[in-house]
């Protein structure tokens, strides 16, 4: 029987910074990869230096795949509305020579054992990439993906 690996997805949208440390603290979570093209946010805490200093408060490493982001009309189509033009963007986007060079690091990284969280804005993973990335992420090795929420209610309609 071939053992699968659990890897998480977790977005920030609507979440405090405690919620979202809480929900990756919950599942173990050891290393929280960054797959947002650029890591910079309106949210308190949620841009690149301030997330990574949160997450090693929390004795989580924090790594950016800045190359395995969505690219820029593919986070017009989104926010569009247009899920589905941005499912094709980032399928083209992933054929890229850093595209792929950065699923070869995440698949290593999964290989190697991490309990890995891939990051990305959007609540609902689907409509977000980052279930591209855990699904390509798949067909490379036997993994398990659960998709975290750090949610908090009084929050749920923020955009970024």
């Amino acid at each position: 029987m071939t053992t699968r690996t659990f890897v998480y997805t977790i977005g920030y949208q609507g979440a405090t910074m405690q919620a979202f440390l809480a929900a990756l603290t919950a599942a173990r979570v050891e290393l929280l990869v960054d797959v947002r093209a650029v890591a910079s946010s309106r949210r308190p805490g949620f841009s690149k230096t301030a997330l990574a200093a949160n997450l090693d408060g929390a004795g989580i490493k924090y790594l950016h795949l800045r190359g395995l982001g969505t690219p820029a009309d593919g986070r017009a189509a989104v926010r569009a509305g247009r899920p589905a033009e941005m499912r094709r963007i980032y399928a083209a986007h992933l054929e890229t020579d850093v595209a792929r060079e950065q699923l070869d690091e995440l698949t290593d990284l999964v290989r190697a054992g991490q309990r890995i969280a891939l990051l990305c804005f959007e609540a609902d993973p689907e409509h977000c990439h980052r279930s591209i990335v855990a699904s390509e992420l798949g067909t490379r090795i036997p993994i398990r993906v659960e998709n975290l929420f750090a949610q908090d209610a009084a929050d749920a309609g923020d955009a970024e």
